[in-house]
């Protein structure tokens, strides 16, 4: 499943595609995803405009100049693709006058592309998902924070909400083994496997630990780790924004450095440390660590 620093890295690139732009025309080439999609959706898409294109957890929001909200999740291999506007022949009008009207130049949709916009300009956004594992849903913007996919998420990690204080509290007396708490979507929004491990490493915390073991003033000192791994993996994700421009705009999942994340029998990075990265299952989630530094 995509985490927090792809889903906000595909965002960013979709923001001067889609913020502040009508949607000219919406196509849905099937019936659902993960779950149907919601009654006339091409139709209640077609007209609008995106006034802003936020994030909530690992899902991107859209929000609408028709009151509803457009809620987008990847799932586990869906992809943005943004396609600029086609070449006009001299005398030709790219945008249509017409609203919903395709215009001829841009390839037919393939196989696994389940949701397409035109937007204003030209440029056509696609939704391809070839596991049909992601999801597309309207909602009211008013009450959009009930959503059932929105309504029971904890704090943004990156929001002031999450704080040293708040966390130390959630997990205190917690039976749970650490990994699973900060997994926790109530605990915490958008974490998941990649960087919960990651952070763990740099906490100096063995994913086993039970969460209501760990002090006070430890549990705290995750709050700032797990904003630096976030805002790590973000940057990464910006820098290879230009390599999706050169794929044709396509957006999804990108390629990071990670310090134990997938590097089960390599050496432990901590100079000194003699150790190799583990590997361990816990609820059926792979763990990475060092037996050494984490305890």
């Amino acid at each position: 499943m995509p985490e927090l620093p792809e889903v906000e890295t595909v965002r960013r690139g979709l923001l001067p595609a889609m913020e502040g732009r009508l949607i000219t025309g919406a196509q849905v080439n099937r019936p659902d995803l993960r779950w149907p999609f919601p009654p006339r959706m091409a139709e209640r898409l077609t007209g609008a405009r995106v006034l802003t294109l936020r994030r909530r957890s690992k899902y991107i929001l859209a929000d609408l100049s028709t009151d509803e909200t457009l809620l987008i999740h990847l799932g586990m291999s869906g992809r943005m693709l943004i396609s600029p506007p086609p070449l006009a022949e001299e005398g030709e009008r790219v945008i249509r006058e017409t609203l919903g009207e395709w215009h001829h130049h841009h390839p037919a949709p393939a196989k696994h592309d389940h949701v397409i916009l035109d937007m204003e300009d030209g440029t056509r956004i696609t939704f391809n998902d070839a596991r049909r594992f992601g999801a597309m849903d309207l909602m009211s913007t008013a009450t959009a924070e009930t959503h059932p996919l929105l309504a029971q998420l904890g704090p943004e990690p990156l929001g002031n909400a999450f704080s040293g204080p708040y966390l130390a509290a959630r997990l205190k007396d917690r039976n749970t083994p650490i990994k699973s708490a900060l997994l926790d979507q109530h605990i915490v929004a958008g974490l998941g496997n990649i960087y919960v491990c990651e952070t763990l490493y740099r906490a100096r915390i063995h994913p086993a630990r039970k969460a209501g073991r760990i002090s006070e003033s430890r549990a705290a000192a995750l709050v700032p780790l797990i904003r630096d791994v976030l805002a790590e993996a973000i940057t990464a994700g910006g820098s290879s924004l230009r390599d999706y421009r050169q794929a044709d705009g396509e957006l999804g999942y990108f390629q990071h450095s990670f310090q134990v994340y997938g590097r089960e029998g390599e050496p432990c990075a901590t100079p000194g440390c003699t150790a190799t990265i583990r590997r361990i299952v816990q609820s059926g989630r792979s763990s990475f660590f060092c037996p050494a530094c984490q305890r």
